[in-house]
């Protein structure tokens, strides 16, 4: 027996695995891009799956699809969101730029599946399973709503989480004044507190940014068919299809308000792609800060203990490292790379279709995919275990010369500039430097220099 079918397209004849299910197209795909061997992702198969039941649903509705075979259709795309015949999503992802393939690899399986509920007669890839729509289309419409829904079942949970972890540290430091640091240097104090309630309103704003990339992403090309003209399509087949495609994904999708900007440009998935791109520089900041603030244990500045992960050196006995900060920094890197890989492809909506889909699909879910991973084993293993160095912080603020800022309302820049050199040059405080120069009484000195009132806004204490 064989080990290959016979399958024709209007090319002519293609050998395919005989225990495939796909078909032609796909085979000649297969053939085709032989180049990285990576395929398309879960979620965006998924999405395929999701758009291609909708569909059928809705063709039945309008009268266009006998009732028996999108029954069947539905029927076979249960196995496609599922995940259950993602072996038969082989084809790479440096494919043709419309996603034609993977468009047709999707019609093929679920022509297959649901031929074989029917039994008889055939349901057709493009006649039924693709009815009222063109790959130039469903494909960016599946980058959409992949994107979409992993945004809101992935990354906007692990971001809360993420958020309310560091708003918990933000209380817990509250009372830890510390020295600030500008250029790196000693500057007036705030809290540890503070400084944790900074990283916690980044993680709030970019959930405020990446939502509002979301409700693009939620307006699709759905409709426009072949190059946004609707060409083939019945006039109600838009709104019914995404009417069934809220109902299976809980988001509200809406069809395009202009089709030819919707799928000769990919804006919206490049903007949103920005948003991920300012929360991967958030975090970047996060997470140096972090692995900066815990460095030491004795030739750093060690104002935060780290739970010891593993063992940092293969040479150097007891040494730990900040490896989720690290962790952390390298998927930021590759988010921004991502995005310059977005935007590239963006650029290239040539006349009426953009012709890089799908490594934008891959480059776009990767990103939220490997950012809201992160956030997770960030709390987990960087802030659960976290404990604040307070005998740290009180040593290096009362060394601080930028304490003198506090007494230029009473005495002047230049003096205090002068108090702030001597303290610094002599390792002593600011406050003994002002005493032994007899600048201030020992009362008025106190309440200009009581610290926690220098972390507040507002003129100090005394004054």
């Amino acid at each position: 027996m064989s080990d290959f079918r016979i399958e024709t397209d209007s090319l002519g004849e293609v050998h395919v695995p005989a225990d495939a299910i796909y078909g032609a197209q796909t085979q000649r795909a297969i053939d085709n891009f032989p180049i990285s061997g990576q395929r398309m992702p879960r979620a965006f198969i998924r999405a395929l799956g999701q758009i291609k039941r909708a569909a059928a649903k809705a063709n039945a509705d309008l009268g266009l699809l006998d009732q028996s075979f999108a029954t069947a259709i539905v029927e076979a795309t249960q196995h496609v969101i599922g995940g259950q015949l993602d072996d038969q999503f082989p084809i790479d992802v440096f494919q043709t730029g419309s996603g034609t393939s993977s468009n047709m690899n999707a019609n093929e399986v679920i022509a297959h599946l649901a031929t074989d509920v029917l039994d008889h007669p055939t349901v057709h890839p493009n006649d039924h399973v693709n009815l009222c729509q063109s790959s130039n289309d469903v494909i960016p419409t599946s980058i959409q709503v992949a994107a979409s829904c992993e945004i809101e079942n992935q990354l906007i949970p692990a971001l809360i989480r993420l958020e309310a972890a560091l708003q918990e540290k933000s209380y817990a430091y509250d009372d830890i004044v510390k020295s600030a640091r500008t250029h790196l240097m000693d500057a007036t104090p705030i809290t540890l507190g503070q400084e944790f309630g900074g990283y916690a309103m980044q993680v709030t704003r970019g959930i405020q940014r990446i939502r509002s990339g979301q409700a693009e992403l939620c307006e699709v090309p759905l409709g426009g068919t072949a190059t946004g003209s609707g060409i083939n399509r019945h006039l109600e087949f838009p709104k019914k299809t995404l009417a069934f495609l809220e109902e299976e994904t809980g988001l509200a999708f809406r069809e395009a308000e202009n089709h030819f900007e919707a799928q000769s440009a990919r804006d919206a998935i490049v903007s949103a792609s920005g948003a991920l791109n300012t929360v991967a520089v958030s975090f970047m900041k996060i997470a140096n800060d972090i692995r900066i603030l815990s460095s030491g244990p004795t030739s750093g500045i060690a104002e935060i203990k780290l739970k010891a992960l593993q063992p940092g050196s293969s040479i150097m006995p007891g040494k730990v490292n900040p490896v989720l900060c690290e962790a952390m920094m390298m998927v930021c890197a590759r988010v921004m790379g991502n995005h310059t890989t977005l935007t590239i492809c963006g650029q290239h909506g040539t006349l009426e279709l953009n012709v890089m889909m799908p490594v934008m699909a891959v480059a776009l879910l990767e990103s939220i995919q490997i950012l809201a991973g992160a956030c997770h084993a960030f709390v987990d293993k960087c802030l659960t275990g976290m404990e604040p160095n307070r005998a740290r912080c009180q040593e290096l603020l009362e060394l601080n010369p930028s304490l003198a800022t506090a007494l230029n309302s009473a005495i002047g820049y230049d003096l205090a500039s002068t108090i702030a050199k001597k303290a610094a040059m002599s390792g002593r405080t600011v406050r003994a430097v002002a005493l032994e120069m007899n600048v201030l009484d020992e009362k008025t000195l106190d309440a200009l220099l009581d610290v926690r009132n220098l972390t507040q806004p507002g003129i100090p204490s005394g004054q």
